[in-house]
């Protein structure tokens, strides 16, 4: 099941709503977490459908998803400009991703100031040129031209184009938030040797309020950079294909080797 089927079944419930998740979305014991992160946005323009843009959301991995999930949300405030809606995904295992969701409107600023880098990369690959993840990861909905991850390269930095094998009926926000944890955690570029890892949180923020991309593509980018005692810090950037920054973010992830 693809994304914009996902997010069409929702299914209305006390307090919020209930849906499945299908195997190729998984990593491992839970769900890969832009789509959680996809579903809780989702729920929370349903909750307030004439909201503003998305302009950050802070979102914590709390435990596993899988199966049936029950989400429900919570309006924390709105104001003329801005939104605040909580967003609580549960499944058989208990609480697994609590989230807030700020929405905002433009205003007149004096302020424009970009800083941004621009990355030295190639551009998106020719069609046919692509691979995907094995059926029950859920790299499968995804399109990639090399792999994801060499180990033992030592370095903290990853980047790679990334889309969605299946793109129609997407909201570009939406399917922006599905794809921008797409990456490993770049600490596994100082691995050499394999071992699990865990992204416990996410914070973004939204450069644009209406990304858009050619042909589905978006170049994500993670460095790492701070890593001990099982944690590391990462930054990380999306672009769309004309290399226009559109989205930043920050990650927590635990390490287990």
């Amino acid at each position: 099941m693809n994304l914009a089927q996902t997010l069409a079944s929702f299914v209305p419930a006390d307090h919020g709503w209930t849906v499945s998740v299908a195997p190729c979305w998984m990593q491992g014991r839970t769900c890969y977490g832009g789509l959680s992160s996809a579903l809780a946005h989702h729920a929370a323009r349903l909750t307030v459908p004439d909201a503003p843009p998305l302009r950050s959301a802070q979102v914590a991995f709390v435990g596993p998803l899988a199966g049936e999930l029950t989400i429900s949300t919570d309006l924390l405030r709105r104001g003329r400009n801005t939104a605040f809606v909580e967003v609580k995904i549960r499944s058989a295992e208990g609480l697994g991703f609590i989230g807030t969701f700020i929405f905002m409107s433009k205003r007149d600023s004096r302020i424009a100031f970009e800083g941004v880098h621009r990355p030295d990369i190639a551009p998106p690959p020719a069609e046919g040129m692509t691979r995907s993840g094995p059926p029950e990861f859920f790299t499968s909905q995804m399109e990639y031209p090399e792999k994801r991850l060499e180990l033992g390269m030592n370095t903290p930095r990853l980047a790679n184009w990334h889309r969605f094998a299946e793109r129609d009926g997407l909201d570009a926000m939406t399917e922006l938030l599905a794809i921008g944890d797409g990456l490993p955690p770049s600490a596994m570029g100082l691995m050499d040797v394999a071992g699990p890892v865990s992204s416990m949180n996410w914070q973004v923020n939204l450069l644009t309020d209406a990304p858009e991309t050619e042909n589905g593509w978006w170049l994500l980018e993670s460095v790492t950079h701070h890593a001990h005692h099982g944690a590391a810090s990462q930054y990380m950037t999306v672009w769309n294909s004309r290399l226009e920054p559109v989205m930043a973010a920050m990650q927590s992830v635990a390490l287990f080797v």
